[in-house]
């Protein structure tokens, strides 16, 4: 019996030898102390006024960042603990923190190739240096057609690869500077010019600049609806994200012209020629099926419609595809959507049509609407924001830059005021927005309007850094008077303006 508890006792002095050799390290390094394996943020900042545009969580105190994205918003004391050696802590001693803005509709490469032709030598202050970019980019507003548009284009010299990427550069850089840090490009196509130089921008451009690392902001891209098929081919080889910079969104057509050449599509003709309703220029059968194969294919489809009879054309074809394909999450796009019949507001809230608006164009066309269609007309049914808001429609906000300026900040003043230059009343007053219905439309909104939402337009966890800090240090403050400039860009977390 001795002999037996002995040799026991031998063994467990064996197990326990080999237990402190072999298992105990092993121990040792699964449960490391917790400040060696915590998670730490690359930036927190603090002491802000975030307005993050989640319902969920309206407004937060501060916000951390590692590699790019939301780790966690909230009180500081919430991310307290993601403050490691190497975090750093930036202190905003109160200032007004939101997400970065969305222009949902421009041409930004023909913007920059505009801004390279101003004269910018001399020039001390940003201010100087927005007033002489936006009087240069004062474009023709009319539509040039058919043998019109040939005889420009004919005296048009081709644009090369190096004045391209640049302008790509310069207008993303100018983007920064207004708190711009994702666009749904539209690109260089108008009706009557060549569909080729989109897709040239997006091989020589687009791409050059993301496998080089040279993109500033973020884009999703939209091709003409004449080369839905090139698209489709495209996203089955690529996919829709082809980086975290550049996102494939659609295809885009027009239904009408411009109200300033009096092209755009009404039901009552203009009033300085009772003979013209404006111009269809899509033949509406070809839309319709290029529309119903885009959409079966899974594209997002974008029509440009401006007069009340081009909307509600887009706004039937529209219901038309529905019918045929079936219902799915399609985020069908008006834009611009500047001239409704009462009733079609309701419609695209019942469709859930998105409106693609500008804010800022109706600055010029107040002054022009009530000349061209009737004061009754025009203020009836021009830029029916309050309206489409009140209709359970989707707004984003754009500038439509080249032809207005680069702007959020100004474009929502303008939804809130909608006070025209040298005027001292409101144009159509019953239309103004209120201050977080026009701030959706430049941030969450508009990222859903390109299928972005789940990675932008909000200041929520997992979500891209992207955010601007405005010179004003309370919410009180910013809605009694909104600023006019952002003090600061950040992109991924990173400042990229100043």
């Amino acid at each position: 019996m001795a002999s037996r508890t002995t040799a026991l006792a031998s063994l467990s002095a064996v197990a326990a030898a080999l237990f402190a050799i072999i298992v105990a390290p092993a121990l040792r390094l699964t449960w490391s102390p917790w400040k060696w394996s915590r998670i730490s943020a690359d930036l927190v900042v603090m002491n802000a006024t975030i307005y993050t545009s989640d319902p969920s969580l309206p407004f937060a105190q501060a916000m951390a960042v590692r590699g790019g994205r939301i780790l966690r918003v909230g009180s500081y004391s919430s991310v307290e603990d993601l403050v490691g050696q190497e975090t750093y802590v930036l202190n905003l001693n109160g200032n007004v923190v939101m997400p970065g803005f969305i222009d949902s509709h421009l041409h930004l490469i023909y913007g920059g190739l505009q801004m390279g032709r101003v004269e910018l030598r001399g020039v001390k202050s940003q201010e100087e240096f927005a007033r002489k970019i936006k009087e240069a980019l004062r474009e023709p507003s009319g539509l040039l057609v058919d043998s019109a548009m040939k005889l420009v284009l004919a005296v048009i010299p081709e644009v090369s690869i190096h004045d391209r990427r640049d302008s790509l550069i310069r207008a993303s850089k100018y983007a920064l500077t207004r708190g711009v840090t994702t666009v749904i490009d539209f690109g260089r196509f108008f009706p009557g010019t060549s569909v080729d130089h989109i897709w040239q921008d997006f091989s020589d451009v687009y791409q050059w600049a993301d496998s080089s690392g040279k993109m500033l902001i973020r884009v999703c891209l939209f091709f003409p609806m004449q080369t839905w098929s090139l698209l489709v081919d495209l996203i089955q080889e690529k996919g829709r994200a082809l980086s975290q910079w550049i996102h494939l969104g659609g295809v885009k057509a027009f239904a009408d012209g411009s109200l300033g050449s009096s092209s755009a599509l009404f039901y009552e003709p203009y009033e300085e020629d009772p003979y013209s309703y404006g111009l269809q220029v899509t033949d509406i059968n070809w839309l319709q099926n290029v529309t119903l194969h885009s959409d079966k294919f899974g594209l997002q489809v974008a029509i440009h419609a401006i007069g009340d009879k081009a909307n509600d054309m887009v706004l039937d074809m529209y219901n038309t595809v529905v019918s045929y394909n079936g219902m799915r999450d399609r985020r069908f796009r008006i834009e611009h959507a500047q001239h409704l019949v009462p009733g079609s507001t309701i419609r695209f809230g019942e469709q859930r049509i998105i409106a693609s608006v500008q804010p800022d164009h109706l600055l010029d066309d107040a002054n022009s609407a009530e000349k061209k269609i009737g004061t009754m007309r025009a203020q009836r049914g021009s830029y029916l924001f309050r309206s489409l808001i009140d209709s359970d429609a989707i707004l984003a906000f754009g500038s439509d830059w080249p032809v207005a300026d680069i702007n959020p900040l100004g474009a929502i003043k303008t939804a809130l005021y909608r006070v025209p230059p040298g005027w001292e009343n409101a144009w159509i007053p019953s239309e103004r927005m209120a201050l977080y219905d026009a701030l959706k439309a430049s941030t969450i909104s508009a990222a859903y309007a390109g299928f972005l939402d789940q990675e932008l337009g909000s200041l929520s966890a997992d979500k891209y850094a992207d955010f601007v800090v405005l010179p004003v240090d309370s919410w009180d403050q910013l809605a009694g008077d909104l600023p006019t400039t952002v003090l600061a860009t950040y992109v991924n977390g990173k400042q990229a303006y100043p």
